[in-house]
């Protein structure tokens, strides 16, 4: 699934530059001279499984950095499977003071566990290792699990009163995929923490008998919310089963094909970047568009842009605070780790249309 990472898919492109870039050097990393970079930006360009999604964060990145006029010196680094290594030695042998990537959680860490210095290193997954990432390097990605806690504090926002006054119960209706475990594993973290009880979870089961039987449970014991853990063909079959019950999701498990046709969706609230619910904000005038081909890589295309501002933040050094308004979402910086918030949506009639109210 091309959202399962941050993200992946086919075709090695080759490598673009900014009037600022000199020539993406090949995923072979063959030694460089020291050019005294101010960015790398590391990506697998040439990787055949992660091509289209490099492709989509570097086009997104220049772009950014050819509409701000940049006299920044950037550098695209290509590099293909298992090249993520030689990659980054080139890039600093060529001097960068900040390099941008690895994209793929197996190459992040990779790169981690390096017995070499790093300069300042904007990491574009997250980095889940028990020890913590090295001390140069920061986090910033298109994150499921950030988009399951915005709407945990939603559901705790906008839930009804109880009589005694406890936050009320939820529901996750889910399926056993990695992901949507993280999804509802973040999920029931965040409403727990905020003192909420342990979610009723209920199986997703296309057949109809479960579709029923869901049904019935939920009209039984009706639950405040439900989260919907689930990739975007199947929350099209279990949203009519749901009643009236405020339901959520995340959009990043959703394609354009998904938007334009699931009447079947009317209602469902999800969280989705910016830069496809609201595109024509005042704050995106300057940035320009680009047709991705699918909403996965649209939201690829946005990382990118967002990364060119984050990254341009360590000009002078590690900032002290960061906030943007970004293509991606409300960026801040947290620690080591650039946080991201997306906005909320709802489906009317197969649109998304921006919703307001409580974060």
């Amino acid at each position: 699934m091309l959202v399962a990472l941050a993200f992946a898919w086919a075709a090695a492109l080759s490598a673009a530059q900014t009037p600022a870039a000199s020539d993406a050097s090949p995923s072979a990393a063959p030694r460089v001279d020291k050019e005294d970079l101010d960015i790398a930006l590391v990506l697998p360009v040439d990787d055949a499984a992660y091509g289209r999604a490099a492709d989509a964060v570097r086009t997104g990145f220049l772009a950014a950095a050819e509409s701000a006029g940049t006299r920044l010196r950037i550098r695209v680094f290509a590099h293909g499977e298992d090249g993520v290594l030689p990659a980054f030695e080139a890039a600093q042998r060529a001097g960068a003071r900040v390099i941008v990537g690895p994209l793929v959680r197996d190459d992040l860490k990779i790169v981690a566990a390096m017995a070499i210095d790093l300069p300042y290193t904007i990491a574009l997954n997250q980095f889940d290792e028990a020890a913590g990432p090295p001390p140069t390097m920061y986090t910033f990605a298109l994150s499921i699990e950030s988009d399951a806690r915005l709407i945990a504090r939603r559901m705790r926002d906008t839930a009804p009163p109880t009589p005694s006054g406890a936050i009320p119960n939820v529901v996750v209706v889910g399926s056993e995929t990695p992901l949507m475990k993280r999804f509802a594993g973040a999920f029931a973290g965040e409403w727990q923490g905020a003192g909420g009880s342990v979610p009723t979870v209920l199986r997703f089961d296309t057949a109809v008998e479960a579709m029923t039987a869901m049904r019935r449970e939920l009209q039984r014991r009706p639950p405040a919310a439900i989260l919907l853990a689930m990739d975007g063909a199947s929350a099209t079959l279990a949203k009519p089963y749901l009643g009236s019950v405020p339901a959520y999701a995340s959009a990043l498990i959703f394609e354009r094909v998904t938007i334009a046709t699931a009447r079947d969706l009317n209602g469902l609230i999800v969280t989705e970047i910016p830069w496809i619910v609201t595109p024509n904000a005042t704050q995106f005038a300057t940035l320009p568009r680009r047709e991705m081909g699918s909403e996965a890589l649209t939201r690829l295309y946005a990382l990118g842009l967002d990364a060119f501002r984050v990254a341009a933040a360590f000009k002078d050094g590690a900032p002290d605070r960061f906030s943007l308004d970004g293509a991606t979402g409300q960026i801040a910086l947290d620690g080591r780790n650039f946080t991201r918030e997306s906005r909320f949506a709802v489906f009317r009639d197969g649109n998304l249309l921006p919703v307001e109210g409580p974060r």
